[in-house]
């Protein structure tokens, strides 16, 4: 428990001592998103992400980044296993990537984590009201053609079995609606520094594996229907190829 105690009390401390920057980002992302998420990102990384991760024994390896577009926004998407996917994405997404995550809506109402969530362009959506969902992806869509990326986990909670869930109908709509890239990642390891053994917190190497983009524009309907089957099987694969194993969801009833 004495790295979960460390964990917590530098989550405590960090608020404290990196709440004027807080509030200056996000009087800021009211005049420039841009400029408050270029500022924002490398300052949550060195401030909150890679101390975070360090103290809970974490140990990244990062795979593939040359997979990632330099020169367009994509669209991230990722195997969900733990609170700790998110500190280790953003550990390995290239910082010239401005990158908004979508998370639950709850999140919404955390102090002070919601405020940076809001500075790094994340969305919460809300899967119970679809009006709000949709003005959600919307939101998302729009910042896409505004040059920002997204990182979306689609089977839609933590997966606490094993392999991959189904991917949500649907969850892949704001590359069909952009055509930008999809780059699937696979992380590996994440769940092991805590939901293995919740509440304690243990070292674990973490390994997250980026693969090559997901051409979306131009897909027919039909195409757009498979995109999540598409994106959820290429995830399987290099989980697999990571010696991960990864057998099919059963069928319901």
């Amino acid at each position: 428990m004495i790295r979960t105690f460390f964990v917590l009390l530098y989550i405590c401390f960090g608020s404290l001592i990196t709440l004027p920057m807080c509030i200056f980002l996000l009087i800021l992302r009211l005049i420039s998103k841009k400029a408050a998420s270029k500022i924002g990102q490398p300052f949550a990384y060195a401030m909150a992400f890679l101390p975070i991760f360090v103290i809970s024994g974490g140990k990244l390896k990062v795979e593939g980044k040359e997979n990632i577009p330099k020169d367009t926004a994509v669209l991230f998407a990722g195997n969900h296993r733990s609170m700790y996917d998110i500190l280790a994405a953003y550990m390995a997404i290239p910082k010239f990537h401005s990158t908004g995550f979508i998370s639950k809506y709850e999140i919404r109402h955390v102090p002070f984590l919601s405020w940076w969530m809001r500075i790094l362009n994340c969305k919460f959506l809300n899967r119970k009201d679809p009006k709000e969902g949709l003005k959600t992806i919307q939101s998302a869509i729009a910042d896409v053609k505004e040059g920002f990326s997204m990182f979306i986990m689609p089977e839609g909670t933590r997966n606490r079995g094993e392999g991959v869930m189904p991917f949500k109908a649907g969850s892949l709509k704001i590359s069909e609606r952009t055509g930008c890239p999809v780059v699937p990642v696979a992380m590996i390891g994440t769940d092991d520094l805590l939901e293995k053994h919740y509440p304690k917190i243990r070292a674990s190497r973490v390994t997250v594996i980026i693969g090559e983009p997901i051409p979306t524009e131009g897909l027919s309907r039909e195409e757009k229907v498979e995109l999540p089957n598409v994106v959820r099987a290429r995830i399987v694969e290099m989980l697999a190829a990571h010696g991960v194993e990864c057998p099919e969801p059963k069928a319901e009833g």
